[in-house]
Formats: C-alpha cells, sequence, structure tokens
C-alpha cells in the first residue's frame, strides 16, 4: 500500500471507514492510472474484476461513488482524497460540485485555512503552500492565478446555479469567453491533464441538466460521495451502478459513529 495512505489517515484522524475508502482510492489508481486519455471501458474492467459491485461508471469516464451515511464525515473524507491524489500522483487540479448554495458555502469555509472543520489540518505540505480555492463567485477574476502550474487548485461550483443558467438548453456562464483568459473558463479546465471531479450528494443532481454540462469536462477521475447512492424515478427507486464502497447508518451506528436518531412518540 501507497505509505501516502497511512500518513494522511494518521494525520487527519481518519475512522475506519473513511481510511478503508482511501485505501480503496490507492488501489483504483494503482490498477487504472488517472489520465486523461483513458480508455473508459477498458478500465470499467479492470475495476469490475476486483470490485464487482461496479457495473458501470455512468459517465463517459471512470467514476466511482463512496455511499458514506451522514455523519461519517464526507467532507473529511474529499480532503483526504484530494491530499492522497496530490501527494501520490502530483493531481493539481480539482472540481468540486455542492448540491445546493447551503453545502456550497460550507464547503469553502472547510476549505479555508484557520477555520473550525478545516480540512487540511495536519498536513504539513499543505501549511506551506496552501491550496488555491477558487468558487463559482470569483471564478472570473481569478484568471491570473492560472498559469502558476504548481499551485494546488480546488474549485468549488454551486449545482443548482449552473442548472438554473442552462435552464431552456442555455449553455452556463461558465462557458462563456473570459477576457482574463482569452478562452472559456470550461474549456480551460477541459484542457487540463488532471482534473478531478468530486460530487457532494451526488443523488440530489445526478440526472440534472448541469451535470451533463459538468460531465463535458472530461475529468481524469471522478468520486461521487453521498448517503443515498440511489435516485427516484418514475419507475421507482433506481440504484447507483458505480457504488464501490457501502457504508449505511445501519453500521454507522453500530460502530459507534452516528447516534440512533430520536424516535418521535406521541404520549
Amino acid at each position: 500500500m501507497n505509505h501516502h495512505v497511512n500518513a494522511i489517515a494518521g494525520r487527519l484522524s481518519l475512522r475506519p471507514p473513511q481510511r478503508r475508502s482511501l485505501e480503496i482510492l490507492d488501489r483504483i489508481t494503482e490498477i487504472v492510472p488517472p489520465r486523461k486519455d483513458a480508455d473508459a471501458a477498458a478500465a470499467l474492467e479492470v475495476i469490475k474484476a476486483e470490485f464487482p459491485t461496479v457495473t458501470d461508471f455512468e459517465r463517459d469516464f471512470p467514476s466511482m461513488c463512496f455511499a458514506l451515511a451522514t455523519g461519517v464525515g464526507k467532507t473529511r473524507l474529499m480532503g483526504a482524497f484530494i491530499t492522497y491524489l496530490h501527494l501520490a500522483h502530483g493531481i493539481n487540479n480539482f472540481f468540486v460540485l455542492a448540491p445546493n448554495l447551503t453545502i456550497y458555502n460550507k464547503l469553502i469555509a472547510d476549505f479555508t485555512p484557520n477555520t473550525p472543520k478545516y480540512v487540511f489540518k495536519g498536513i504539513a505540505e499543505f501549511a506551506t503552500d496552501t491550496p488555491e480555492i477558487i468558487t463559482g463567485d470569483n471564478y472570473e477574476s481569478r484568471g491570473a492565478l492560472l498559469n502558476d502550474l504548481l499551485r494546488i487548485k480546488i474549485n468549488i461550483f454551486n449545482i443548482s446555479k449552473i442548472n438554473s443558467e442552462v435552464r431552456g438548453g442555455k449553455s452556463p456562464r461558465i462557458k462563456r469567453l473570459s477576457e482574463y483568459i482569452g478562452e472559456s473558463y470550461f474549456d480551460y479546465l477541459a484542457g487540463l491533464p488532471d482534473l478531478v471531479l468530486l460530487m457532494d450528494e451526488s443523488h440530489r443532481y445526478r440526472a440534472s441538466a448541469g451535470v451533463r454540462a459538468i460531465n463535458e469536462l472530461k475529468p481524469v477521475l471522478g468520486l461521487e460521495l453521498t448517503a443515498t447512492p440511489f435516485v427516484e424515478s418514475n419507475k421507482g427507486t433506481v440504484p447507483f451502478k458505480n457504488v464501490i464502497l457501502d457504508y449505511p447508518l445501519g453500521r454507522a451506528m453500530e460502530d459507534g459513529f452516528v447516534k440512533e436518531p430520536a424516535v418521535v412518540t406521541r404520549k
């Protein structure tokens, strides 16, 4: 196993299901190295052979879902994923999707140094070279930073805002030409050789028009995190086909990571 897994798990005090998720990511990147020109069909066969619950990426690029119960620590795990991919594989560019404005603001706070739940607390490499946080609100003015190739960049966007922009078949604002970089920010991201997409609470927006637009970024890897690895459709519940780790609420309660939900009773 990659020595980074042990170091990151220790420094971020990962819980066993978080650590197991990181071990799985380590294994995935060993058998299917994250590359821009990867053959998704071939990658699926390799991953399916070792992780049979993954029957379809449901994307045009390798994408796996880590289904962890609410309260286990999905944001901390995102921080661990980013740290690992940067330290072990030299990946510098990340795109984090939030399902709504509330979680978007929370993610920006949790990825900002010196905040109570800072996800990289204890990672020495990020103390000296802090990741650049680019958001759906400031990306147009951050053009000057794009040429700084060595700096790790974490883009955080709100999918509900992108969904509202693409209503009626319109193009999202991120696809419009930017005077700072001479191309759209979307085209800039799509041209990166090492973009990784992280989707928080992906069950809420999996089938949305905004996500279809984001899929065109063609990242080297997609990582979905949700406590609910299925979507509701007219035909009923449709489970995700790319769940690589499932840690449901029952197990989280047994293991003591989540308190038993209070049952409301009538007197």
